[in-house]
This record gives C-alpha cells, sequence and structure tokens, in this order.
C-alpha cells in the first residue's frame, strides 16, 4: 500500500507540473534563439523588419495622405495651449514646457548619422527601445505623456515623427524665435529599428576609449557612430569621459556634429539655441531613482527613472545630474546665453546630484534666473564643459562673438540650423507637406530640377540600342546611379544623375573608365532628345534587361518612368555626398578593401539601406550574376555559361548536387565538379551565402525549379523597378 500510495502522489506530482503554463515563445526569462546558439548565423530580421503584420493601421494606411488632412491652424493653437498648461504630475519649468519640449526634439533628430543615413526623427522611433530608455533620454517619456492629448486627439492624421519634431517648432515660437518652416510627412514606426548599430558597449555610458582608436583623436571614432558614449547623444556634457577639459570637448564636439552634417558656425548656433532656453536638473539624488522605461515595473505603466523615495517634481526633478539654467530669462528666445557665457568668469563646481558644471565665480543679482517655482528665489546659473568649448575653443569663440554681436543673424542661423536638424532625414523637399514649408531649395536637400516627360521614349531606346553598348555595361552603369539611395535617410538615387558629377563619376566602386565610355555615349544621346542624362541612364539600363531577357527566350517588358531630372554641380554639395561612396557592393561582387566584417554581412546592410527584403535580394544577385555585371568583369559567382541571357542558371548550379565547393581563399571559392574534379565555376561568400543560409537557400530553391523561370524573370524586373524608381517620390503621394 505504501508503495502504490508514494507512486500516486509522485504520479499527481508529476501530472500538475505538465499542467504548468507554458509560454511558448513568449516567456521572456529563459530560453536560447535561434542567434543565441548559432551567433555567426546571417540574421536576415533587418530586411524583415517594419511588416504590415505590425502595423496596426494596416497596410492600406497612408500617412502622407492623412495628414494632408489635418487642420494645421486647429493643431499650432492646440499645441500652444499645452505649453502653458502646467500639469501637476509633471509641472512646466516656470509655468513653461518650451524646455522640455524642445529637447524631446532635439534628441529625436540628433541620433542621425551622416555615414550611413541612419538614426533621425524620421520615424518616431523615440518611442521604442534602446532611445526610450537612454540615459541622455531620461525624463522625455513625461514629454511624450504630456503630448498625448494632442496624438489622442488628431489620431491618424498626425504620427508621433511629426508631433515630436512639432513640439520643438511650436516651443520656439512660443519663445519668440521666428522659425525657418516645418514639414510635415514622417510616418511611424511601430517596433524598434534593428538595423541600426549603435555600438558594442554593454554597459551605459561605458568609457568612451572603447569606441575610438585614440580618445584623443576623435576622428578615430568608430564609424558609422556619431556619439561619444552608449546612451549619449552627442558629447558628455561634463566632458571626455567625464572629465571636464572645455578644449578636449571642443575636438569632440566638432566631430559628433560633423558626422551628423553641421559644419562649426551650425554647430555654435545650435548649442546656443538649445540652451538659451530651459535648464539642467541636478537638484536631487539620481540614485532615489527607479529603473529606465524598459526596466521599470509593470504598474509604472511605460514610464521610468521614477523617484518614490523623495519629491522629484518641479525644482527637484533628477534628470542629467547637472542643475541649472543658462540664462537669466529661460523660457524667453534673446541673446541670454551669449550674455551670460562672456560676461562673467567660471569656476568648475559640483550641482547637489554630484556632477560636474561650471558656474559664475561673481554674479549679479538681477542676472540670476529665478526658481521654477518661486519667483521670489534667485538661483545660480550654470554652464557644462561643452558650453565652456564654445569660448575656449578659437574657432568656437569666434563664431560665438559674432552671434553675440548680431542677434537677428545668430536667430536666423539657428533657425535655419534648427531646420536641418528636424528635416535632414526627410529627403528631398518634395516630401514635405503643409502650409510651413519654406520655399527655399537648401543645397542638404540635394535639389533636383523636374526632368521632361512627354517624350518618344521607344525612340530613345532607339538610339541607345543603336549605340553598340553590351548589356553588362548599360545594366551596370544604371545600377551604380541607383544603388547610392539610402532608405534610412532617403538620400542618393539615381534621379539627378550625379553618378556624372564628382566625387561620384571618379568613384573605384564606379568603375571610372567604364562609366566615361558609357557617359560618353548616352549624354549626347540625352542631349539631341532634350531629355535627362539620369532617364537615358535608367532606359539604357531597362534595354539591356530587356536584351537578356529575349536571350533567355522570354519577352517581358521592364517598367520605365520618365521625368528625372539632371541636378547641376552648383545644387551638388559635393562633400557630404562622401558618406554614399560604395565600400562594397555584394550585388556586383565587389569590395574596396578586405574587412573584418564578412562580404554576407555588408550584402546583407546595402541591401537594408535600399528598403530590399530577403526575397528581392535573392532574385537581384541571381540576375546580377548571369547578366555578367560584377565589378571589373570578374568571373565571381557568375554560374552560367550563357552570360548575358536572364536565366535562373545562378540559383540551378547553386542547388547542384554534382558540384562541391571548397575554399581557395578568405573569401574566394572554387566549384568542382565531384565527379572530375574539374573546377567549373568560381564564388564569393556573397554568392554561398545564398546556398549555405537556410531562410535564404528556400528562395533559391524556389528560382532554381523548372517551372519557375519566367516567375524568376518577372520578379527580377520588379525589383530592378523598385530599385531605380526609390528616389522617385514624385511618382508616390
Amino acid at each position: 500500500m505504501y508503495d502504490k500510495e508514494q507512486s500516486r502522489k509522485k504520479q499527481s506530482t508529476m501530472d500538475n507540473s505538465a499542467k504548468c503554463p507554458v509560454p511558448h515563445g513568449g516567456h521572456t526569462q529563459v530560453g536560447q534563439s535561434n542567434m543565441n546558439w548559432w551567433p555567426k548565423a546571417l540574421n536576415l530580421d533587418i530586411l524583415h523588419q517594419h511588416d504590415t503584420k505590425t502595423n496596426p493601421l494596416g497596410e492600406d494606411f497612408n500617412y502622407r495622405e492623412e495628414v494632408k488632412k489635418l487642420d494645421f491652424a486647429a493643431l499650432k493653437k492646440d499645441m500652444n495651449d499645452l505649453m502653458v498648461d502646467s500639469q501637476k504630475w509633471w509641472p512646466a519649468d516656470w509655468g513653461h514646457y518650451g524646455g522640455l519640449m524642445i529637447r524631446l526634439a532635439w534628441h529625436s533628430a540628433g541620433s542621425y548619422r551622416t555615414a550611413d543615413g541612419r538614426g533621425g526623427a524620421g520615424s518616431g522611433s523615440n518611442r521604442f527601445a534602446p532611445l526610450n530608455s537612454w540615459p541622455d533620454n531620461t525624463n522625455l517619456d513625461k514629454a511624450r505623456r504630456l503630448l498625448w492629448p494632442i496624438k489622442k486627439k488628431y489620431g491618424n492624421k498626425l504620427s508621433w515623427a511629426d508631433l515630436f519634431i512639432l513640439a520643438g517648432n511650436v516651443a520656439y515660437e512660443s519663445m519668440g524665435l521666428k522659425t525657418f518652416g516645418f514639414g510635415y510627412g514622417r510616418p511611424d514606426v511601430w517596433h524598434p529599428e534593428k538595423d541600426i548599430y549603435w555600438g558594442s558597449e554593454r554597459e551605459w555610458l561605458a568609457p568612451s576609449d572603447e569606441r575610438y582608436t585614440n580618445v584623443e583623436n576623435p576622428a578615430t571614432m568608430q564609424n558609422p557612430l556619431a556619439a561619444v558614449q552608449m546612451g549619449l547623444i552627442y558629447v558628455n556634457p561634463e566632458g571626455v569621459n567625464g572629465k571636464p577639459d572645455p578644449l578636449k570637448t571642443a575636438l569632440h564636439i566638432r566631430e559628433t556634429f560633423a558626422r551628423m552634417a553641421m559644419n562649426d558656425e551650425e554647430t555654435v548656433a545650435l548649442t546656443a539655441g538649445g540652451h538659451t532656453v530651459g535648464k539642467t536638473h541636478g537638484n536631487g539624488d539620481a540614485a532615489n531613482l527607479g529603473p529606465e522605461p524598459e526596466a521599470a515595473d509593470i504598474s509604472e505603466q511605460g514610464l521610468g527613472w521614477m523617484n518614490h523615495k523623495t519629491r522629484s517634481i518641479g525644482r527637484d526633478t533628477v534628470t542629467s545630474g547637472i542643475e541649472g539654467a543658462w540664462t537669466t530669462n529661460p523660457t524667453k528666445w534673446d541673446n541670454g546665453y551669449f550674455y551670460m557665457l562672456f560676461n562673467h568668469e567660471w569656476e568648475l563646481k559640483k550641482s547637489p546630484a554630484g556632477v560636474h558644471q561650471w558656474e559664475p565665480v561673481k554674479i549679479k543679482d538681477e542676472d540670476r534666473p529665478v526658481d521654477v517655482e518661486d519667483a521670489s528665489i534667485k538661483m545660480t546659473p550654470i554652464m557644462t564643459d561643452a558650453d565652456m568649448a564654445m569660448i575656449k575653443d578659437p574657432i568656437y569663440r569666434a563664431i560665438s562673438e559674432r552671434f553675440r554681436d548680431d542677434q537677428d543673424y545668430f536667430s536666423e542661423v539657428f533657425a535655419r540650423a534648427w531646420f536641418k536638424l528636424t528635416h535632414r532625414d526627410m529627403g528631398p523637399k518634395v516630401r514635405y507637406i503643409g502650409p510651413e514649408v519654406p520655399a527655399e531649395d537648401l543645397i542638404w536637400q540635394d535639389p533636383v530640377p523636374a526632368g521632361k516627360t512627354g517624350y518618344d521614349v521607344e525612340a530613345v531606346k532607339a538610339k541607345i540600342d543603336a549605340a553598340g553598348l553590351s548589356i553588362a555595361e548599360m545594366v551596370s552603369t544604371a545600377w551604380d546611379s541607383a544603388r547610392t539611395f539610402r532608405g534610412s535617410d532617403l538620400r542618393g538615387g539615381a534621379n539627378g544623375a550625379r553618378i556624372r558629377l564628382e566625387p561620384q563619376r571618379s568613384w573605384v566602386g564606379n568603375e571610372p573608365e567604364r562609366l566615361n565610355k558609357v557617359l560618353n555615349v548616352l549624354e549626347p544621346i540625352a542631349k539631341d532628345a532634350g531629355v535627362s542624362v539620369a532617364d537615358v541612364i535608367i532606359l539604357a539600363g531597362n534595354l539591356g534587361i530587356e536584351k537578356a531577357i529575349k536571350a533567355a527566350g522570354m519577352n517581358v517588358k521592364v517598367p520605365f518612368a520618365p521625368g528625372r531630372g539632371d541636378a547641376t554641380a552648383e545644387q551638388t554639395d559635393a562633400e557630404s555626398f562622401a558618406p554614399l561612396e560604395p565600400l562594397h557592393d555584394g550585388f556586383r561582387n565587389w569590395q574596396k578593401d578586405d574587412y573584418i566584417v564578412t562580404a554576407e554581412e555588408l550584402l546583407l546592410d546595402r541591401a537594408q539601406l535600399m528598403n530590399l527584403t530577403a526575397v528581392e535580394m535573392t532574385v537581384l544577385i541571381g540576375g546580377m550574376r548571369v547578366l555578367g555585371t560584377n565589378h571589373g568583369g570578374t568571373k565571381h559567382g557568375v554560374l552560367t555559361d550563357n552570360v548575358g541571357a536572364l536565366s535562373n542558371d545562378f540559383f540551378v548550379n547553386l542547388t547542384d548536387m554534382n558540384l562541391v565547393w571548397e575554399p581557395t581563399g578568405e573569401n574566394s571559392y572554387n566549384l568542382r565538379d565531384r565527379n572530375n574534379g574539374a573546377v567549373k565555376f568560381t564564388a564569393t561568400r556573397a554568392d554561398l551565402v545564398f546556398g549555405s543560409n537556410s531562410i535564404l537557400r528556400s528562395y533559391v530553391e524556389v528560382y532554381a525549379q523548372d517551372d519557375n523561370k519566367e516567375r524568376f524573370v518577372r520578379d527580377f524586373v520588379a525589383a530592378w523597378t523598385k530599385v531605380v524608381n526609390a528616389d522617385r517620390f514624385d511618382l508616390v503621394s
């Protein structure tokens, strides 16, 4: 009996255990993902992000059409009202939320970097990790909640991305600045962006040394990063690695702002203009703050840095740890920043939170700002190490002196720089929406004149056909013209034909000798026809593909949309195009140099920047290889005996089990016949990954099927058309 009873109890325990809830993927505490098991596997997630399944508004929703229905005037009135409608749960400093809202806009836009065009305000991603929990973004969660009634009221007609920047604009206007303008049109994303590399550090504010070859030389910061520490927008306000030294800080300011496309004058204007209003917060013990939003308790409902131990609002708020206002009148746009900076001697002190800050040695009582809650209390103004850099660095000082002596000039430069900061990642002006879009064309917007549309496309195509260019020459030139497009900041692309201008004409990746040959043929054709070179380049590429399709025994037309224009050298900021230079292009099986990053990872990065899906990447690789478009005419990955015919041979040979691959170097392989050992083809990792990666191989197998030859051609044409039209914002709403 005893044995039976024990057996029964044991079985009962096992049964109950088996009935415990199993999370099946929803569990976040334990478990291993595929990337944990196989960390070297190619992660295709960056090509699959922002799937329509994550968008609650559905795939038919078009924000750019919805925002045009907005009552812009009513919205602006509501925003102005909000600025002075102080809430007890998070009261406004001096009864005005301007400083907080400017910081929200600034930090939304300030993550932008020119190296890859990623970051910035264009997607509203400040709502999600990691940005919503960066140390530099402490308490911006409160700004977003203060804006919720506005978002709730205007709903789908107003994106969070637009609202964040609009809040900064209205804040400045309500405090007396005449802004340069504003453009709506930033659609929201619905989950964290997976493609942005923020650094390899595993702790917030890890020492700067980790992202520099030599921290004494700011230019050695790891690309594409543009901030000195993990979790910061630009520089540490206390100094390099938290050690005050304005001259060293100045060097890092110059580098970080340059990586955000700002020159010295814009940098000084933005620093001064950002600190003309508002204040820093460090009147308390930062140790009393709870965790950031992503780590906070569920009861906090997405808010972070909550202080349940002491009073933590108003004058007792702790954010950066630095405490004080920069100017006498922190809710007024004036020249108070330069007055304060130049008319006082400054000494290094510690805030109540124990953070380094600069305070005046001596100051008149009338120059002191008042307390945020009690106007009868006078406070001590402060400067950060970054502020001190504005007068210690000789270049910055000269600019600061000019701004000090000419308030109107300072206001104009700042307004333009602020507009650039908040619109840099929006692409060309044609994408701006609303009544406040400036009429002026700005060079950083990469302006392109409108092109001709009503011409005889077939007649121009016939002239190109008669010119005797090869399929590879036509397709490669069109591809090189279009591949510079970056979905991150919507720069680059074929429109404008800047491939015929410097610096692009001399880029190694564009094969200058071949490029010049092709342009010398196509430019006269464009001139004779009275159409743009940009159109003729793409039309030639389309012609090459149509000829390759016929060579494969099919007849499929490649769509063509005329209307591209030709940018001039005067419309082109040559220096700003340097970051767009391709250092690698897996689609043409080329790398400028050997890199630590593998060829397949580089290919993945370019595909993501071009807004391609994994399937589109696959089909383009297969087509470009058999068209013979490799850089320099190399044969790697050209898995066909019929080069120039748009066949599915690349996929067929990649899946042929009669063939076996052997490495011949770090990024080179031979394909041998299993029976006789003869070398049939060569390849790189950018080729072989399509057979080795299980997801990519599943696509390859589809296109290798005998019944999918025409599907491959049609899918290639669709992907090609997407690439060459990526920057045709005039074709979409």
